[in-house]
């Protein structure tokens, strides 16, 4: 076993229910044996009941829960920054050509190694992945994830219209190449084993029809712990488009609905723009909207309206929609999203760091249906953990240096922290990043 101590903070209840749902230990242990929390609190209590163990001092830092991203592209990693254009002009202009180059192995491959060093170096420890429209590329991220010890969520993306002809499948293919993923790669009892778990994934219903959503069904319903994912209500002009495309759906949430895809594991990304209707409806089955603030700003979507998703009993939590969102900091995206709901004024719910550590965190565990596992340093979840220790000399080093107490100093790493400041990654209790030390002045030096 091994008693790390550190300063950590973790939020084990809602901050939207619970006024004092973040727990902080200026002095505190974790007791990690197996990958698992076995006691959790202040450093003196937990040294005392285990004298005799492991000290690894991690103080100096902010020691956090790993970061949960419920929403973010692997083939889109290359084209971050596409800027200046709304969704759909911007899916034909960059997404979509990029994702088309993944029917080879060896350019997915490259990619899979970014897209998963990406995460872990901003310290998302586990990331509910939108895959590739290729079986074998979505083979080869969970190969890689699988390497790394990333906790996956992932699935093949399906459409069969709108989009370029060789991003196209069948239902018949889109159930039998997704059969084949999961009996692979879902769950510890699948043929590869190991902590991956599969993802239903349409890509939406603009580009997947009544046929490609009853497969995706299909396998829901032969394979009840996989998880669905998708997108919804993200642009005005896709909301038109699939108005016109099923006239006899409600809504857009509804095309999904009447082919039973929506239930507590249903992730639906964005959201921008809900009916009332939606919102009941997705608080009732417990689904997630997954809110993208980085990319509702780079796209101009629009506004997230959280205050009416928390109000109608929607759960939500973050993710970084790479690459249409900005980059991999989860940080960053709870930044933005505390920036979008001040804006909103009455209209907007306003944001602590406390929610904002929550959304980066438990929420995302929640969604993920993985809240008994990971999310916080409760005893008996995993030890999935990020510390944060800026470099010496570096400004937010100095204000970390003077912060008057852990929960200040949690929101200036929000409003300022980067994946610079990642100093290590834990997941499962095995080490899986560590940064190499410079000091500020050494990069000035070495220039």
């Amino acid at each position: 076993m091994t008693l790390y101590r550190a300063t950590f903070l973790h939020t084990p209840t809602n901050p939207f229910h619970e006024a004092d749902a973040l727990q902080v230990e200026e002095d505190g242990g974790l007791l990690v044996r197996d990958g698992q929390i076995v006691q959790s609190g202040p450093f003196a209590e937990v040294r005392a009941a285990q004298p005799a163990e492991a000290v690894e001092d991690v103080r100096g830092g902010l020691l956090l829960p790993g970061f949960v991203d419920t929403h973010v592209h692997y083939p889109q990693v290359r084209i971050i920054g596409g800027l200046g254009v709304p969704l759909l002009e911007w899916l034909d202009r960059y997404a979509l050509p990029e994702e088309a180059k993944f029917g080879d192995d060896a350019y997915a491959a490259a990619v899979a190694r970014e897209f998963v060093s990406g995460l872990t170096r901003n310290g998302t420890t586990t990331a509910l992945v939108f895959g590739s429209h290729f079986a074998s590329a979505v083979d080869i991220l969970f190969e890689e994830a699988s390497r790394a010890g990333l906790r996956t969520v992932a699935g093949q993306v399906v459409s069969d219209r709108l989009l370029r002809p060789e991003l196209h499948t069948t239902p018949e293919r889109a159930y039998s190449e997704g059969k084949s993923l999961i009996k692979k790669w879902h769950g510890p009892e699948s043929q590869m084993g190991g902590r991956n778990l599969y993802a239903v994934t349409p890509r939406f219903s603009l580009s997947a029809s009544e046929g490609i959503l009853d497969a995706c069904a299909a396998l829901m319903q032969e394979f009840p712990g996989v998880r669905f994912t998708s997108h919804i209500n993200e642009n005005l002009a896709e909301v038109e488009t699939v108005r016109a495309l099923f006239p006899g759906s409600r809504d857009y949430l509804d095309t999904y609905e009447r082919a039973g895809l929506i239930t507590r594991r249903s992730v639906l990304a964005h959201n921008v723009h809900p009916a009332e209707r939606e919102l009941g409806a997705m608080a009732e089955r417990g689904c997630t909207a997954a809110h993208c603030p980085c990319s509702n700003s780079a796209l101009g979507s629009g506004f997230f309206p959280l205050r009416r998703h928390l109000e109608a009993g929607v759960h939500v939590s973050l993710g970084s929609d790479v690459g249409g969102g900005t980059g991999f900091s989860l940080l960053k995206e709870g930044l933005q999203a505390y920036f979008m709901q001040q804006l909103l004024g009455q209209e907007g719910m306003p944001l602590s760091p406390t929610h904002l550590l929550y959304l980066a965190t438990r929420a995302g565990a929640k969604a993920l249906d993985l809240g008994e596992q990971i999310g916080d340093f409760s005893a008996g979840k995993a030890y999935d953990a990020v510390l944060f220790e800026p470099l010496e000399g570096s400004t937010l080093h100095a204000i970390l240096s003077h912060s008057p107490n852990a929960e200040r100093a949690l929101a200036s790493l929000f409003a300022t922290g980067t994946q610079a400041d990642v100093r290590r990654v834990w997941i499962g209790g095995k080490g899986v990043y560590q940064r190499t030390d410079l000091n500020a002045d050494d990069f000035l030096s070495n220039r």
